[in-house]
């Protein structure tokens, strides 16, 4: 049930305005993956989701902390938790359950990884992958969905796209 699309992100605009196509179609339950050198646009990614949802204070990389939380409005008047992990610097499986991380895990949240392989043993399958490289002119990314939760999500996407700009 893979469905897929590539785009190219000519620069940072660009990859902010996808961030606020893929904000409007988030929804609860939603694990995404981002795939990516240092440097790739992964937390640019997230800290465009963030702002399109409203969210007005600074965003970083957790890549100490592992996690940041943040409150944010998906449905109307509704607020619900978005996880975002940075887990490059993540090295022991054994830390997942100790810290609790598999409880963010659920259907009152959204949860974007960064660095997913460092925790492939221990992560749930994601419903959206996003891979990105980088090009001599901007970044390339291509998403692909797992589940129907994930298709549904990319299905939003095409359709904010189409009322403003005609294609992701």
């Amino acid at each position: 049930m893979e469905h897929d699309f590539t785009l190219e992100l000519r620069d940072e605009a660009a990859t902010l305005q996808f961030s606020a196509l893929l904000a409007k179609a988030l929804v609860p339950n939603l694990v995404i993956y981002l795939h990516g050198d240092l440097g790739a646009g992964k937390t640019t990614l997230v800290r465009g989701i963030l702002h399109a949802l409203g969210y007005v204070g600074k965003v970083k990389s957790p890549t100490y902390t592992l996690v940041e939380m943040y409150e944010v409005e998906l449905q109307a008047n509704s607020r619900y938790p978005l996880y975002h992990f940075d887990l490059y610097r993540f090295n022991d499986e054994e830390e997942w359950d100790a810290a609790g991380f598999r409880d963010y895990f659920n259907a009152h949240s959204v949860c974007i990884i960064e660095w997913p392989e460092k925790a492939q043993h221990v992560l749930p399958t994601p419903d959206i992958d996003i891979v990105f490289s980088i090009q001599s002119i901007g970044r390339k990314i291509q998403v692909v969905a797992h589940s129907e939760l994930g298709q549904q999500c990319l299905q939003a996407i095409f359709s904010h796209s189409n009322h403003t700009q005609g294609k992701p």
